[in-house]
């Protein structure tokens, strides 16, 4: 069958048995869409016949937020290469009479195809079920013009329709709810918290989502998407599950935002990891003199792809883990230099650990070069960096054998703009010359990738020489503990020399792979081996 890249799932399956048929029904509809899943719930819809296959409003009982929470749940094991969202336009705890369609809802991605679990008995009946979910969905969606009802055939247990119904009580909701959260890279645990609090809010949705210092001690912050890019994401999100909510969608540079001030609020939703925060925001409310909030409180949703260095837990911080290695954005093509050898372009911080990440690429083959021994080489007497160096500093930064001592010039120019820029405007052309050397001389012998090894390749400007840009990254903290370590230094002088350098997330901007050696070496090795595997090389 042919895939398509959106679709709408239309489950018709009672409440009580939808639980234990989601996972095989995503399986089976993964099969047929490959980007977006809309999932609209109609327990009990009869689409045998033209004059029952009309939407209604479904009754917000406990069993539909339990559901919610299933499908995400279920998605993020069989599907998570699919977004999958469930629409919350027919479902609602009052004034359950009326037509929630009364236009055709337009949602971001136009549906292309139309899939349902509705059990067809006799197989003479198919073209008929296929017309009237082919005209229920285009009463409730607006979607493209050749859209495809297909009915799906999921492998299902023999006993699922034994199951017990839930309570037919209707979930409680209130005016105006809110959550806060980073949201970065919106993922299954996101979408239920979202989801569960559009299911509660009745008149607005307040959303703070933090930024700058909240984002501080986050695992891998670099790799957090801009603020902007988040926003827009939630939004598009929220427009399509329920577009009769008011959004305030607002940063948040602290744990409390406006849930402490704002008057109108009624309750907030929150997860078991994060309750403590939510009490705590009721807390403050008390001490500002207005009423608590209601906590309604979700479950995590456990992540069973998670590795030895993630959460349990679905997270963010295991998504950015996970695209350590990867091609974040595809390299440039560079018409100025060879295909061949393919030049990856190594970077990072002092104590970063490129050079070992450097090291691991020559052991998978590669040529490494390494800028610093080859800036020690234009530093040597006769070389053409060396008169001009002692002519620009003077004769005090020599050896007494005439060589130059790196040290002393290094006191000259630390933390003077002008002296650095004057020594680099020097030595930086040489070495890249020299580098320049050394690929070609590699590509001589055949070898069909190089990693120059270089702390400054985008300082330097000698991005035009490679192919990729590799990053390594490291907590700050963590590169002064390296430094001190390794170098001796204090840690007022460590932080100093870090300080003095790019930051992580500057020299992430320019990127194509990012990587990290935080963890244990065959972590890094695991990145370098995905690097080496997902570029043009």
């Amino acid at each position: 069958m042919a895939m398509f890249s959106t679709g709408v799932l239309v489950l018709t399956s009672p409440l009580h048995t939808l639980p234990l048929r989601i996972a095989p029904v995503l399986t089976s509809a993964a099969q047929v869409v490959e980007r977006t899943l809309y999932v609209h719930l109609h327990p009990g819809l009869n689409l045998g016949s033209a004059a029952q296959a009309r939407p209604v409003y479904v009754p917000a009982v406990p069993d539909v937020s339990s559901l919610i929470s299933k499908l995400y749940s279920n998605a993020a094991d069989v599907c998570s290469h699919l977004d999958v969202r469930v629409l919350l336009t027919n479902i609602r705890n009052h004034s359950l009479g009326g037509n929630p369609f009364p236009a055709p809802q337009t949602l971001t991605h136009s549906p292309e195809v139309v899939l349902t679990d509705f059990v067809v008995q006799d197989s003479s009946q198919s073209n008929v079920v296929k017309q009237c979910l082919h005209t229920y969905a285009e009463h409730c969606y607006a979607c493209t013009p050749a859209l495809v009802p297909v009915l799906l055939s999921p492998q299902l247990d023999s006993d699922v329709e034994e199951q017990e119904g839930g309570t037919s009580e209707l979930v409680d909701t209130y005016s105006d709810v809110v959550v806060g959260g980073t949201f970065d890279r919106l993922h299954g645990a996101h979408k239920t918290l979202l989801n569960i609090s559009c299911l509660l809010a009745d008149k607005r949705f307040l959303i703070g989502v933090s930024d700058r210092d909240l984002l501080k001690n986050k695992v891998l912050k670099e790799l957090i998407e801009p603020y902007n890019l988040r926003v827009a994401r939630l939004r598009e999100f929220l427009q399509d599950i329920k577009p009769c909510l008011h959004y305030d969608i607002v940063p948040l540079g602290d744990p409390y935002g406006p849930s402490i001030t704002d008057t109108n609020l009624q309750c907030i939703v929150v997860s078991e990891e994060t309750r403590k925060g939510g009490e705590a925001v009721n807390r403050k409310r008390l001490e500002n003199g207005l009423p608590g909030l209601v906590l309604h409180v979700i479950q995590l949703i456990k992540d069973a792809h998670h590795s030895d260095i993630e959460e349990e837990k679905i997270s963010s911080s295991s998504f950015r883990t996970r695209l350590l290695g990867t091609l974040l954005s595809p390299p440039k093509e560079n018409l100025h230099i060879p295909r061949l050898p393919y030049v990856i372009g190594l970077t990072g911080g002092t104590g970063s650990g490129k050079s070992s990440i450097a090291r691991r690429l020559e052991a998978l083959g590669a040529a490494r070069i390494d800028s610093d021994q080859l800036g020690h080489e234009t530093y040597r007497p006769g070389a053409p960096a060396y008169s001009r160096v002692v002519q620009q500093f003077g004769t005090d930064i020599l050896n007494e054998d005439g060589t130059i001592n790196r040290r002393q010039l290094g006191k000259k120019v630390f933390g003077d703009k002008e002296k650095l820029k004057g020594l680099t405007d020097i030595v930086w052309p040489e070495i890249a010359l020299l580098v320049k050397k050394q690929i070609r001389e590699a590509g001589e012998k055949g070898k069909t990738v190089c990693v120059v090894d270089a702390a400054v390749l985008l300082e330097a400007g000698w991005t035009d020489m490679v192919h990729e840009v590799w990053v390594a990254i490291i907590p700050e903290k963590e590169a002064v503990s390296r430094i001190m370590q390794r170098d001796g230094m204090s840690e007022e002088d460590a932080w100093r020399r870090l300080a003095s350098q790019w930051t992580n997330a500057e020299q992430v901007r320019h990127a194509n792979v990012v990587l990290c050696t935080l963890w244990e070496p065959e972590v890094t090795q695991r990145q370098v081996r995905r690097g080496n595997t997902g570029g043009s090389k």
